[in-house]
């Protein structure tokens, strides 16, 4: 049986039904009724893309094995995959074993292409700090960066929605990081320094959020996150990081710097405070300045075309070139418009000079 990831089990999906494996970590195990009143398993399994909901109905064959599942367990699954209209995809007749030790490392360790894509973005990360000219600012990245690296590259940006896997929020903000890069060079009022650690840092909270654990693909619910949420933490990591900044040697020379420290240390603090650019949307105040604004457009562009990305790989198709609708977008997937491609002209085709008499 060929082993698949969840998200090519999903695109496999789309086509009719797969019969295939996959391998992933139980984030979820929950016993629940249906209106009869009989009982059924539902599984949420993960991996380092993407996760999938199965279940099992007291008459199916995994409806034992649940029973003896736990959280974080590694599972192989097996079984056929098909879209249902009530339940998205859905597992049919599926058994799972434990997976081997050499199968849960190399689960552990991504699909190839993943690992090479979030080695790059955070290699560009890295590089766009390099390139900050305010010594404030790229001391308080660095040592965000020295401390927090690895912290970093296993969190998620969010739970669901966008860019919600191991490694997802070094994607994310490294997307950002180009959009904001070529901002600023298209506007150049804009204060690059600030836009790049704004960038950096404006998600900076998930870190405890949305973490994931090095050995796993299940995200823990986190007290920290619960009660004070990834806007308030990132602000409370860079005041942290400021103090331990200004006790460096290296600061007292500092001292005479334009524009003054803490006026860069509040500015750098809205950017996190306004980065949901509404008050509805979590943010304590809205954007009052232009990186402010910069920033907040970059992050919701970012998301939302992330969003699409994964929607027209994995909806169900309603119509030629129309798909269903990707919670939290507001409608149906409609495909994109092709780039266009010129003809490419056969030099047969070509009218024939005259001929001189």
């Amino acid at each position: 049986m060929e082993i698949l990831t969840i998200f090519q089990i999903k695109r496999a999906a789309l086509d009719g039904r797969a019969e295939a494996a996959v391998h992933g970590q139980v984030e979820a195990l929950v016993k629940k009724e249906t209106k009869d009143g009989k009982p059924f398993w539902e599984v949420t399994l993960a991996d380092a893309e993407a996760k999938m909901t199965l279940r099992a109905w007291s008459d199916a064959p995994a409806f034992a094995a649940c029973e003896q599942l736990a959280a974080r367990d590694f599972l192989e699954v097996t079984g056929e995959f098909a879209h249902s209209g009530a339940f998205g995809l859905d597992a049919r007749r599926w058994t799972c074993r434990a997976l081997t030790n050499d199968e849960r490392d190399a689960l552990l360790a991504g699909p190839p292409a993943l690992r090479e894509k979030q080695a790059a973005d955070f290699a560009l990360i890295e590089e766009s700090v390099a390139s900050v000219g305010d010594p404030r600012l790229l001391g308080l990245a660095r040592i965000f960066l020295a401390e927090y690296g690895a912290r970093f590259r296993r969190s998620a940006a969010a739970r669901g929605n966008h860019h919600a896997r191991r490694g997802g929020l070094v994607e994310h903000v490294a997307q950002m990081m180009r959009a904001a890069l070529a901002l600023a060079a298209a506007y150049p009022a804009l204060n690059r320094d600030l836009l790049i650690a704004g960038v950096l840092f404006h998600d900076s909270g998930k870190l405890w959020e949305n973490a994931l654990p090095a050995d796993g693909f299940a995200m823990p619910f986190d007290e920290r996150g619960e009660l004070l949420g990834h806007i308030t933490i990132g602000i409370e990591l860079v005041n942290t990081l400021w103090r331990k900044l200004l006790a460096a040697p290296e600061a007292s020379a500092w001292a005479d710097l334009q524009p003054a420290g803490e006026d860069v240390r509040l500015h750098l603090l809205h950017l996190l405070a306004a980065h949901h650019g509404e008050l509805q949307f979590g943010s304590p105040v809205v954007p009052k300045t232009p990186e402010a604004w910069a920033l907040h457009y970059v992050d919701n562009l970012d998301a939302k075309l992330e969003m699409l990305a994964a929607g027209y790989a994995t909806s169900k198709p309603l119509a030629a070139r129309i798909q269903e609708r990707v919670w939290p977008l507001p409608g149906n997937l409609v495909a994109p418009l092709a780039r266009f491609t010129p003809p490419v002209s056969d030099p047969g085709d070509a009218a024939a000079p005259p001929v001189a008499d």
